[in-house]
């Protein structure tokens, strides 16, 4: 499907639905917002209603201020939302900026408060702490990490803290230098882990939240396998493990978390992909489900999703590689209450939703899938 049919697609599908979706106030129907990795009027953060029962996607509103937000994350209480924003090229010579937008209701409106530099270049991650007051991110090409402070209304200061990686690997095209691909607050919001996909390492930071700044931990990093190059991590609810997907080695590894000590301690490295599958592929996004009973990856290339059931050790078994019926599936969401999962597929410019079931944990999916240009980042308030 080429870009401008791709436009045109969603020029007729958002004319026809707009006015309208954005009167649905159902009960038990879901806000959700998805990015679209694009510049200009396509580069939006669009809004919307999903029906938890048939699983369809109701466009709301689309905010185009926004010019390849890339990713997103939400504040504790719901109340503000921060993207990436791109000034110029998104990766060029121009920082990125990270805007604050607060959410107007659930009408799916955001005003926009302001917008800071992220002092980086390919800004592809961005957290909030659990108390709202410190915004996190990582950029890719520049290999740093920061942290920015949160005012009153929800505005951010300008960065508090910024750490750059340091150090090369195997020397895999991707990994001569550092390459900080996400940034994720600990459940107990003490430390912050970064994954450096550059590094083959998950780099600690203790965080302190009343001034938003950063410093390394006792443990300063920890390694994985050699040419894993470590994407995203994602905590297990209970606090005791962290998943961490390698987009190299197309792969997840499991640590055992120490919340005291802040260790991480490797148990486990399991493939995401089949067997008999000898293409090129490369995993993006995790998520588990809120009961952590399972856990999900993507796989760009052989275009799909690995799921897995945790072990009570926290340990991975896995179950089935489903399609994510698109090309690149870059990012996933899993709703609430574990009964819904959205996946972004960047390259066919759609968003499909898969029902969960909670016994086996196989995906089915439900609804019509979304058309909007390069999906890369979803979130559910």
């Amino acid at each position: 499907m080429t870009e401008d049919l791709v436009r045109s697609l969603f020029t007729i599908v958002a004319g026809a639905v707009l006015s309208t979706a954005a009167q649905m106030t159902e009960a038990g129907d879901q806000l959700v917002f998805i990015s679209a990795s694009a510049s200009g009027d396509d580069g939006a953060i669009h809004a919307y209603r999903l029906d938890p029962d048939s699983g369809e996607l109701n466009l709301l509103h689309r905010t185009t201020d926004a010019n390849h937000p890339y990713f997103m994350a939400l504040s504790p209480d719901n109340r503000f939302l921060y993207s990436i924003h791109a000034p110029g090229e998104f990766g060029g010579k121009t920082h990125e900026q990270v805007a604050a937008y607060e959410i107007v209701g659930s009408s799916g409106r955001l005003n926009l408060l302001n917008r800071q530099s992220a002092l980086g270049s390919a800004v592809c991650y961005v957290d909030v702490d659990a108390t709202g007051r410190t915004v996190l991110v990582a950029s890719y090409l520049t290999g740093n990490v920061v942290s920015l402070p949160v005012r009153e209304d929800g505005s951010l200061g300008e960065a508090s803290s910024v750490i750059q990686h340091k150090g090369s690997n195997v020397g895999a095209s991707k990994q001569v230098v550092p390459h900080a691909h996400c940034i994720v607050v600990s459940p107990d919001n003490r430390r912050v882990y970064s994954a450096d996909l550059g590094l083959d390492q998950v780099l600690a930071y203790r965080l302190e939240s009343t001034t938003a700044k950063l410093s390394p931990d006792r443990q300063p990093f920890v390694r994985t396998p050699p040419g894993a190059g470590p994407r995203h991590l994602i905590f297990h609810p209970n606090g005791q493990h962290v998943y961490v997907i390698n987009e190299t080695g197309n792969s997840v590894t499991v640590f055992d978390y120490g919340p005291e000590s802040g260790f991480l301690i490797e148990r486990q490295t399991i493939t995401t992909l089949p067997e008999d599958f000898d293409g090129t592929s490369h995993c993006a996004d995790v998520k588990i489900t809120p009961n952590g009973r399972f856990l999900y990856g993507t796989n760009r290339g052989h275009d799909s999703i690995a799921a897995y059931r945790t072990d009570d050790d926290g340990r991975l078994t896995l179950l089935t590689v489903e399609p994510s019926l698109g090309n690149e599936p870059q990012n996933l969401a899993i709703t609430h209450d574990g009964e819904l999962l959205l996946c972004a597929n960047v390259r066919s410019n759609n968003v499909v939703v898969f029902r969960i079931d909670p016994q086996t944990g196989a995906l089915t999916s439900v609804g019509q899938p979304v058309v909007l240009p390069s999906p890369s980042c979803i979130m559910i308030p």
